[in-house]
């Protein structure tokens, strides 16, 4: 039945419900979308999605162009099925399926001898200031063209542009369709999405061009949204953003090689150390700085090719970063370089690409050369490192009373054994932790000299007996609780410094260490139940890469939570502090769930907070603010923080709500009841619940405090569960879902 026009898409919604109310009575209250639990229309009524359909899908069936020049497209618009139903064909209108499909078009082609896209549809743009113009590749609106219903859901579009007479027939070219559907009449917000089709107009096998994919984006963008959200995927962008388009009022490229490493490279850039600001003026002149950004990449380190540069993501051309440098995607890092006088080039002008690959070969003999593997080696993770591994092997007498004794192997990646005395003095460090009991760390006192911090680290070089396989034992000088139930844990943590290069002029020192390892064990027989697993350091490395802190230290979650702990603060550094300002200022928590929340919320962060920042005083005195640039900015340029790379549907703003990159198995959603409070003497609440010290590490305005102190009963404590518990009205994951 089809409605008129004229009718309103409640009034549908209210006859469709009427007309499905004798077969959907029946239907079982099983939630069955093609939505997880971190999108809205999960918790919509099922009714509602039956009849509304979300989502939208975009799928170029073909393209072609004709002798005239005429360009035309054949697509489908399709939802989101449920979960094992067949997706169903959406009228653009609105009329005929809810929600109203505004679509945009593009087409380009990649010039023989050349490498990138050209669009068909150019403009130029005029900056406000100055008058200065530049082309810029665009695309067509809808209405701009002509659109042909071929059934509902199928469409073509001929675009109102011709490819010009002569037009290279056998070019592969790209036909990109992008765009929006509305349905936030039913609180379902807005759907994005995009596609494209590669092909040749006289016929034959495209060869497009396939560099980054664009899930090598997402792991850490979490969902790829930019220009309001309906560009989403690194294959429609390019077509665009190739050598045609320039920024008008800043002259900037916006070729996605320059300005996508332009953006990543950030702070660091010699041109933003040099007190430039990387800008690029966008839509309605909106001010887009990069200035401040910092590469995630451990240790913010931009150097780390490959973590976009996939090569395991199937690109065709995956290696054209190794195999074809230019001036233009090598000059957009190293921007302080002149290649026409040859400046901060070793003096060697270079007038076009030809010869780069000639010095700049993919890899040469040693680290830190010329080579493109050279030169962008991280000095934390060379090849040329012997390694360290540990393994826990066993621990004996770990029962509640008694000092345990632990047998563990370290090896080098050879197999050889590593003595004790061989992680001793300079930067070499070794290193056990104890704490316990899984349940929840902190407050757990293992003697008087350690009463608050609920760990022991112990430094077993002195007293470790060591065979030449690497086999040591330890026995600790610190003994278990003579009260302790439940499961305890020891991890292994250590480095080993190592000069790079040694006897030449690039000689460096540098360190790296070995992966954490953490062994559980019973201190009264009971079974043993390892700690709790809240989120990966798979997920983590998402963005981070290889995530390793403490001077190379720590690099499993497994280990991190040992310390970070309720019980614990940096109040022990504070004496030392290097900024008068943090000595002065109370000791700050660091609980592993309060730290990494605050950390990535970043500028984020609402209201005023102890002067505006979140800082942690680390060893020796070191100053690090996480709620400002995490980089050396110079003071010429405004610092604009810490910024989360996830995007909100729109690309505009951070998604902080995203917690899924970092949690698992859904953790984010189940409430724990009954863990130890959480002390933090600069936090508006000096001592809160787990739950409270969580959620106001980012919710941290008066009334949320006041929410949950009305909440928490003196005598059983949080109730937080009841409301925002997994299948609540209000659960974290429903509270968070877009």
């Amino acid at each position: 039945m089809r409605l008129p026009s004229s009718i309103s898409m409640a009034t549908r919604y209210g006859l469709a419900l009427l007309a499905l109310t004798g077969s959907v009575a029946l239907m079982s209250a099983a939630r069955k979308t093609g939505f997880s639990v971190h999108d809205k229309a999960y918790y919509a009524d099922p009714h509602l999605i039956q009849f509304v359909r979300p989502g939208l899908n975009i799928n170029i069936v073909s393209a072609k162009i004709v002798p005239d020049g005429t360009v035309s497209v054949d697509f489908k618009l399709t939802d989101v099925p449920p979960s094992g139903q067949a997706a169903q064909p959406l009228d653009i209108t609105g009329i005929n399926t809810p929600g109203p499909i505004s679509l945009s078009f593009l087409i380009a082609f990649i010039p023989k001898g050349q490498a990138q896209y050209i669009s068909y549809i150019s403009r130029i743009e005029t900056a406000p200031k100055g008058g200065a113009m530049a082309t810029q590749a665009t695309g067509e609106s809808m209405t701009t063209g002509t659109l042909q219903a071929v059934t509902q859901g199928e469409y073509i579009y001929t675009f109102k542009a011709k490819a010009p007479a002569g037009f290279d027939a056998s070019a592969t070219h790209r036909a990109g369709v992008y765009g929006s559907r509305n349905l936030t009449e039913f609180d379902l917000g807005t759907n994005y999405d995009d596609g494209v089709f590669d092909f040749v107009p006289a016929g034959g096998t495209a060869a497009p061009r396939d560099i980054v994919r664009t899930a090598d984006c997402n792991s850490c963008h979490g969902s790829l949204a930019a220009h309001g959200g309906s560009r989403k995927s690194v294959e429609l962008c390019i077509i665009c953003h190739q050598p045609q388009t320039y920024d008008a009022d800043t002259g900037n490229s916006v070729d996605m090689k320059v300005f996508i490493h332009k953006i990543h490279m950030g702070a660091h850039l010699p041109s933003v150390q040099a007190g430039i600001p990387y800008q690029i003026i966008g839509f309605q002149n909106s001010v887009n700085d990069w200035s401040t950004v910092v590469y995630p990449s451990n240790p913010g380190d931009p150097r780390n090719c490959a973590s976009c540069h996939n090569p395991k993501n199937g690109a065709a051309q995956t290696s054209n970063w190794l195999t074809k440098p230019s001036r233009d995607a090598c000059g957009s890092c190293h921007d302080g370089v002149n290649f026409a006088t040859g400046q901060n080039h070793v003096n060697l002008p270079e007038l076009d690409d030809k010869q780069c690959s000639q010095c700049h070969i993919p890899q040469g003999e040693l680290e830190f050369d010329a080579s493109i593997m050279g030169a962008h080696t991280n000095p934390t993770e060379s090849a040329t490192a012997p390694g360290i591994n540990f393994t826990l092997v066993k621990v004996d007498n770990g029962v509640a009373g008694s000092a345990p004794t632990v047998t563990f192997t370290v090896r080098d990646n050879a197999g050889n054994g590593i003595s004790a005395a061989q992680l001793t003095g300079g930067s070499n460090r070794l290193a056990l932790v104890l704490a316990g009991p899984t349940s929840d760390y902190g407050y757990t006192s293992f003697g008087s000299d350690v009463t608050t911090n609920g760990y022991v680290s112990e430094n077993p070089v002195p007293t470790a007996q060591c065979s030449p396989d690497g086999t040591c034992t330890y026995t600790f000088t610190h003994k278990i609780p003579a009260n302790a139930t439940g499961t305890y844990a020891i991890g292994i943590e250590g480095r080993r410094g190592i000069t790079l290069l040694p006897g030449t002029t690039k000689q460096m020192t540098s360190e790296y260490g070995g992966a954490n390892e953490v062994t559980y064990f019973s201190v009264d027989g009971s079974p043993v139940t390892p700690r709790r697993t809240v989120v990966s350091i798979k997920n983590c490395n998402g963005c981070h890469t290889t995530l390793s802190v403490h001077g190379e230290n720590r690099n499993q979650i497994e280990m991190c939570v040992l310390c970070h702990n309720p019980s614990e603060n940096d109040g022990a550094r504070r004496p030392t502090a290097a900024v008068a300002a943090d000595k002065a200022a109370p000791a700050q928590g660091v609980n592993f769930a309060y730290l990494a929340h605050r950390i990535h919320l970043g500028v984020d962060l609402p209201g005023p907070y102890v002067q505006g920042t979140y800082t942690i005083v680390g060893f020796g005195g070191s100053h690090n603010d996480f709620a400002t640039a995490f980089a050396p900015v110079p003071a010429s340029i405004p610092n604009t923080g810490v910024r989360y790379p996830v995007m909100d549907n729109t690309g505009a703003t951070q998604n902080v709500g995203k917690c899924e990159m970092c949690h698992v198995n859904g953790s984010e959603a189940v409430l724990p009841v009954g863990m130890n409070a959480v002390t933090n003497p600069s936090a508006k609440l000096t001592k809160a619940g787990a739950v409270t010290s969580a959620c106001t590490s980012c919710h941290n305005l008066n009334p949320t405090f006041a929410h949950a102190l009305a909440n928490t009963d003196p005598q059983f404590g949080e109730s937080c569960s009841v409301c925002h518990g997994t299948g609540t009205d209000f659960a974290t994951t429903k509270v968070h879902a877009e």
